[in-house]
């Protein structure tokens, strides 16, 4: 199903995805996070050497995420970002004086699904870009489809590392960036020695928790006491919940992602274990997330991110204001959503600095684009596709929102292939 309307498809949403999805395009905010003036338009033949969806006066992008199942609740702030971002940037003029017009497909939480719906935006639709995907099973699904047809994907969701690909720029943070950033804190800060691993059984979880293990037993000297998967959508946490019990972990790490999370930490909660006294942190929760987990099932945990919604910057004002302006004023904003709305800017910049929308120069132009106006801060696109970002850690307060208790001092380079992780 494909919609150039911008609502896309979210007949199985329910409320209050739904009602956010639907809000509509009225009332666009003010401009303020726009880097630089449009373009005035050059001749398509000129910009568009690729048979690429590319008129006189449009560019076509897809957007390709999970507006159904059970991803849908970590999903739908990223396709409302890339929507805000892309109406901003259609109000300032387009790029290279085109307005963007919107194919989405729905992945529907289903792999097979990604792939199908990426080639469709490749080979039928002609997508000049594609922003999308959640978890690193769809981005492993549609990357072979991506390099086949030489597409080029902007993947919003902090991730595992160990891939780099010319056809993907990867706007949030590898597990370097994230992963061992945490544990440092929570080693230094917390005295986490011992810890217990909790994630969704898939490649994200599995390989962020094998590089989590060797940097609690091989730098910080720790013990991993437990370590257990369960499949996306799982709800029956108690068993685990029994065994975090019985070991005592100074550290519960949590890589859980989804729906499951509403389970999880109601079970938490239920069973007695008090995140004020208990040190969790998890690497999978953010503001979106806690929108169904309810804030005060969650409360006293810590999350490793590089983005909040608390953050306090003008760049970030400004973007918190729009995106509630648009999809309404209880809508949260977390990590990936915040990771979402920079590809639509990335890819206008990478164009401008191309003078071109064929995806060869594009990538070519992109390495060292720096993004002032992110409302992270400040971001800078590294010639191996990630970007350079700081880290940061929050509490977890009742209102679902995060109290940030620590920021990396510097930028912290990418480097998606460790030594010594791998």
């Amino acid at each position: 199903m494909a919609d150039d309307t911008d609502t896309g498809s979210d007949s199985g949403l329910r409320s209050p995805l739904r009602r956010r999805l639907l809000m509509g395009m009225a009332g666009l905010p003010a401009l303020a996070l726009l880097p630089g003036p449009a373009r005035a338009a050059a001749p398509t033949a000129a910009v568009n050497t690729t048979g690429l969806a590319v008129t006189d006066s449009e560019v076509t992008v897809g957007i390709l995420h999970s507006v159904t199942g059970t991803m849908a609740i970590s999903e739908t702030g990223a396709q409302q970002a890339e929507k805000l971002a892309i109406a901003q940037i259609n109000e300032a003029g387009g790029v290279l004086g085109r307005k963007i017009k919107i194919i989405q497909e729905d992945g529907a939480s289903d792999w097979p699904t990604f792939a199908e719906k990426a080639k469709k935006l490749l080979v039928n639709d002609k997508c000049a870009a594609v922003m999308g995907c959640w978890t690193s099973a769809s981005r492993k699904a549609v990357l072979p489809v991506f390099e086949q047809y030489n597409g080029l994907l902007y993947y919003p969701t902090f991730y595992e590392g160990l891939e780099q690909s010319k056809n993907v720029f990867y706007t949030g943070q590898e597990a370097t960036q994230q992963i061992l950033a945490g544990l440092d804190w929570v080693h230094k800060e917390k005295g986490g020695d011992t810890f217990y691993f909790i994630g969704s059984d898939y490649i994200w979880p599995r390989t962020s928790n094998k590089i989590a293990r060797k940097h609690v037993e091989n730098v910080l000297k720790g013990k991993v006491v437990g370590e257990e998967y369960f499949p996306l959508g799982h709800t029956q946490f108690n068993s685990v919940i029994n065994k975090i019990k019985l070991t005592k972990p100074k550290v519960i790490f949590t890589d859980v992602v989804g729906g499951s999370n509403v389970a999880f930490y109601k079970q938490l909660k239920a069973a007695g274990i008090d995140l004020s006294k208990q040190v969790l942190i998890t690497i999978s929760v953010t503001e979106d997330e806690i929108d169904g987990i309810g804030g005060e099932n969650i409360a006293g945990a810590y999350a490793c991110m590089k983005y909040f919604q608390s953050i306090e910057n003008e760049n970030n004002k400004a973007f918190v204001a729009a995106f509630k302006k648009m999809w309404g004023e209880k809508t949260v904003i977390g990590d990936v959503t915040q990771a979402a709305y920079l590809g639509p800017f990335l890819w206008k910049m990478a164009c401008e600095k191309a003078g071109s929308f064929d995806v060869d120069k594009v990538v070519a132009a992109s390495p060292g684009i720096e993004f002032t106006a992110a409302p992270e801060g400040y971001v800078k696109i590294d010639p191996n596709h990630h970007l350079w970002s700081k880290t940061r850690v929050g509490r977890a307060k009742t209102d679902g929102q995060f109290e940030i208790v620590y920021t990396s001092p510097e930028l912290i380079k990418p480097d998606p292939f460790p030594k010594g992780y791998q």
